[in-house]
């Protein structure tokens, strides 16, 4: 990786409180990275504008900073990442509403935004208050069923510079209504298979369903597309490894968002995971109907379990 790559580069780490932000910060601390925790969104600018860091920075950002607004981090990355020479990346750290009061009931600590409550009551405002950064964010991570060894590992494998660990792969199903997600790399148009929608028994399931995915696969033009693009992945992510590239994002989209895309995404996570490389999935509009507290899931590849002490 060129040096200017990694010194220019702004990792920014929020996420719920209990998800594991400050392990991360400390994480991305031992790989190299200068790390600053509970930066005051004013100072973002003034940090940015100054002379150019001599290695990569890591900005852990939450609810507790003093003048912290959703929508006020967003424009800030936003102008920042687009006036500079310093690439911004939102790293969100998310975890199912079940283990945070887990962890909360462990640790008897108060939810900062529940003081005088219960921490349920916190976990949903907190919830509320981030959705729009998790919409914006580059990187999504779900420490739910993670150690924080499993935490520091996984961000040794994206993070780690000079080439240390594999490319990072996330793939993502999205709906052409609601336009492209932010940061795809790589694109590929599901609207031609046979769609699912149109089979009632069928149109409330999703592509992760086996009844939905044997009816997309039943398309005639289904396996030659499926292998083409495992093949064309499997030629790139070795190209762009060897450039110094720490992760790279592909999205399928269809009409919805539910079937054709999902079933596509996960045909081709399967394959890259099968293959070693890291993997982690991500259906766009599925998550806008999950229950609160769901997330992705985490990157994962054929041979990894999660398990022992949680974060």
């Amino acid at each position: 990786m060129a040096q200017d790559a990694v010194t220019n580069r702004v990792i920014l780490v929020t996420g719920p409180s209990g998800a594991g932000r400050t392990t991360a910060i400390r994480a991305l601390e031992d790989l190299g990275y200068e790390a600053i925790d509970n930066l005051p969104l004013s100072f973002l600018p003034r940090l940015l504008d100054g002379p150019a860091p001599d290695k990569p920075l890591a900005l852990g950002v939450d609810v507790r900073n003093r003048d912290f607004s959703a929508f006020g981090l967003i424009e800030a990355i936003d102008r920042e990442g687009s006036n500079g020479p310093v690439g911004i990346q939102v790293l969100y750290l998310d975890c199912s509403t079940d283990v945070l009061l887990r962890r909360f009931s462990e640790t008897r600590r108060r939810h900062p935004l529940a003081p005088a409550e219960s921490p349920e009551e916190g976990i949903q405002r907190e919830s509320d208050l981030l959705g729009p950064i998790k919409a914006r964010a580059d990187m999504l991570l779900d420490t739910s069923e993670m150690t924080p060894h499993d935490l520091r590992a996984e961000l040794a494998r994206w993070f780690a510079p000079e080439g240390k660990t594999r490319l990072a792969v996330t793939v993502q199903s999205f709906s052409y209504k609601r336009g492209l997600p932010r940061g795809l790399d790589m694109v590929l148009d599901c609207r031609f298979l046979r769609n699912p929608y149109w089979d009632a028994s069928l149109r409330a399931r999703d592509g992760r369903d086996a009844a939905v995915a044997a009816y997309v696969a039943a398309d005639p033009r289904f396996d030659a597309f499926s292998e083409k693009v495992a093949d064309l992945a499997e030629l790139l992510l070795p190209a762009y490894e060897a450039e110094g590239k720490a992760y790279l994002s592909i999205g399928f989209g269809c009409t919805g968002g539910q079937h054709r895309s999902v079933a596509m995404a996960e045909t081709l996570a399967k394959t890259l995971a099968e293959s070693g490389w890291q993997v982690s999935i991500r259906h766009r509009e599925l998550e806008r109907h999950a229950p609160a507290g769901s997330a992705p899931r985490p990157a994962q590849n054929a041979s990894e379990m999660k398990g022992g002490e949680q974060l």
